[in-house]
């Protein structure tokens, strides 16, 4: 019996971990694919404007309007590396905790005009617990993110509350769903990483979508 106890913890800790690396690629993916679409083809404009700049005798009409140009494109690499860099490791959920963060992340969100999302806690997180709330964040983000790519919602509700002793995040959008089966193939691929990290924090999941019917996600950690 020691035995099978043994062979068990090891193969939950190898699960483990073969989630945690498979966040880890996933997370990585993302971050080159928004490197390449966003920060490198800008610095492609930047340097095709300098290049202009040094054709012989231009108007100064022109060298204006080129400077211009490397001036804006500058500054939306910046904002982009800034988005970046906040996506990788938000500081206000490092200084202040989860909640703080997914306020702001709300916040943000709400200030773009795109969707709604209504956020209640009535939980209180513990900071020393920020390691592993990092992973409740990520999911949120990308749960936020296939809402309004995929799913084409207006508002989303999230709450978090104590269900069974258990911190329990409750998430609804009222997007077009999806059909259950395609978590079976690369179209699941968002809500693999999502149950891989909860994966790590030891929670439950379960999913509930229909097409045309949004979508509800539960989760403890």
């Amino acid at each position: 019996m020691k035995l099978e106890l043994d062979n068990l913890d090891i193969f939950l800790k190898n699960s483990q971990l073969s989630a945690v690396i498979q966040t880890l690629e996933s997370d990585r993916k993302r971050i080159a694919q928004e490197m390449h679409d966003d920060i490198c083809s800008k610095l492609n404009v930047i340097s095709l404007n300098c290049h202009l700049l040094k054709i012989p005798n231009l108007p100064q009409k022109d060298i204006e309007e080129i400077t211009k140009n490397i001036i804006e494109y500058t500054s939306k690499v910046l904002n982009s590396s800034k988005k970046i860099s906040h996506s990788l490791l938000p500081p206000v959920l490092e200084k202040f905790g989860l909640h703080a963060g997914i306020e702001e992340l709300c916040s943000e969100w709400n200030a773009e005009s795109i969707v709604k999302i209504e956020y209640v806690n009535n939980l209180k997180f513990d900071f020393n617990e920020n390691r592993n709330h990092i992973h409740v964040f990520r999911i949120l983000q990308e749960l936020i993110s296939n809402s309004i790519q995929h799913g084409c919602a207006s508002t989303i509700s999230i709450l978090f509350d104590e269900v069974n002793g258990k911190q329990t995040c409750r998430y609804s959008d009222n997007g077009k769903g999806f059909n259950l089966d395609q978590l079976n193939n690369s179209e699941g691929i968002g809500m693999k990483n999502i149950a891989s990290r909860i994966a790590v924090l030891d929670g439950k999941l379960s999913i509930e979508s229909k097409k045309d019917n949004g979508i509800l996600v539960v989760f403890n950690f």
